[in-house]
């Protein structure tokens, strides 16, 4: 039962940076400038959260499986590796009018598609609710079991 809480409870961690992400590249869907690159600023770039596995090797997760007694004590569940940036083009705007427009008028926007970041919202949300049901269902279930105990 506990080990299911763990995995569960990776699972609800992963997702709350996933959503925090999300909400860093919706709030800076308009920025033409964030960092400095070989003397030039760029845009924003959108960042993606990439997860993995929780499980170290594949022969820890057969001694589990086989019920052997393993060293590795990391429990099953999920975990984010890294953050990576997304390496779509930028927008390219024409408005001469704009600071930072380049010598031929046009300024370059992020390449975040809020649309895409809506959908991804939605996916994390969902999947932060569905872990949130089953961390209930396990706590009802050892509540019901220390119940027949009585």
């Amino acid at each position: 039962m506990f080990y299911s809480m763990g995995i569960s409870s990776s699972a609800l961690t992963a997702q709350r940076l996933r959503l925090d992400v999300i909400s860093s590249n919706m709030a800076n869907v308009d920025t033409t400038r964030e960092k400095l690159v070989d003397g030039e600023w760029q845009p924003y770039r959108r960042k993606m959260v990439v997860m993995q596995p929780n499980e170290n090797s594949f022969s820890s997760a057969l001694d589990k499986a086989v019920g052997a007694k393993s060293a590795n004590k990391t429990p099953a569940g999920v975990k984010v590796s890294r953050i990576v940036e997304d390496q779509t083009p930028f927008k390219s705007v024409y408005d001469p009018e704009h600071p930072d427009a380049d010598e031929n008028g046009y300024i370059y926007q992020s390449n975040v598609d809020p649309l895409r970041e809506m959908v991804d919202m939605i996916s994390a949300t969902r999947s932060y609710e569905a872990n949130v049901t089953v961390l209930n269902s396990t706590k009802a279930m050892l509540m019901k079991s220390l119940d027949i105990g009585k």
